[in-house]
């Protein structure tokens, strides 16, 4: 089948279980790129249509939910992407959490739509350098909706044509080269490796099965996915998640200052919780 055979019907059809699933909106714009996503899986399974295909999901249970949802993401990263954002972590937020003398040294991150892993071992990268030879307990929680990209990121490895992402300085010191059957590839060190931990969660639902309050969180490029009712409603789940005073970055075409009252707008893009008051974490 083509991109052709996507009737306005099936467009439809799959608008609203895409939504319903992970809260991604498509536009009509995206009906081409949506018969391109699927018709691979309609090949694959031995399937004639769309329609087909989507009776094919219906009765296939939470698996091919989970492949219908995989086909769709756009999973787009790169290692320290908008490095502004890093430079305000590393310059700003950091030397502040050094400086407080009755902060506990330990930090919580969480990097909400992880994709292939870039993101939170950039973070880990970072965080590591700026607090690492002070002592300081470091836990990186990674999640996505896309199991595939999950396992990608647990690898911890990329092609070394990568490394040009990552500055000097951390590349030679948290990346190992792959030789032999690995050559052409860069994996994490053990250093960076042991503060990140993989878990799938679905921004999309009600409650989020992330325990705890983080520090930092970092939920970019994927709210601009969400139509404005769900962009808010995924602000309000992310606060929940955060402690007194926590940072909450987004990406650089998202801002979230305006979807919370109690979101501070310090930066484009980067929200810090108001107040001191406690949240409790189911």
């Amino acid at each position: 089948m083509t991109t052709a055979a996507v009737s306005d019907e099936e467009f439809r059809l799959f608008q609203q279980l895409v939504h319903e699933e992970a809260g991604i909106f498509l536009s009509p714009m995206k009906r081409a790129f949506l018969g391109a996503r699927l018709s691979r899986r309609v090949k694959q399974l031995g399937l004639t249509s769309l329609t087909e295909y989507y009776s094919h999901v219906l009765a296939g249970g939470a698996e091919e939910r989970r492949h219908l949802v995989d086909s769709v993401c756009t999973c787009e990263t790169r290692f320290f992407r908008e490095p502004s954002q890093f430079e305000f972590l590393e310059r700003e937020i950091i030397p502040s959490w050094l400086a407080d003398e009755k902060r506990p040294k330990s930090v919580r991150v969480w990097s909400a739509a992880c994709s292939t892993g870039e993101e939170p071992f950039s973070l880990a990268m970072a965080l590591h350098a700026g607090l690492g030879a002070a002592g300081w307990s470091i836990r990186i929680v990674a999640s996505d909706l896309s199991s595939r990209v999950l396992e990608r990121a647990s690898k911890a490895e990329w092609p070394v044509s990568q490394a040009e992402q990552i500055p000097e300085q951390y590349l030679r010191r948290y990346m190992l080269k792959g030789k032999g059957a690995r050559d052409g590839t860069m994996k994490a060190g053990p250093e960076i490796r042991a503060l990140v931990e993989f878990k799938s969660n679905n921004l999309n639902e009600p409650a989020y099965a992330i325990p705890g309050r983080f520090d930092l969180i970092f939920c970019r490029n994927v709210l601009i996915y969400f139509d404005e009712r769900g962009k808010r409603a995924v602000a309000g789940r992310l606060v929940q998640h955060l402690a007194p005073r926590g940072w909450l970055f987004f990406g650089s075409a998202e801002s979230g200052g305006g979807w919370r009252s109690d979101l501070v707008s310090v930066r484009p893009s980067i929200c810090q919780l108001a107040g001191m008051e406690a949240r409790s974490i189911p």
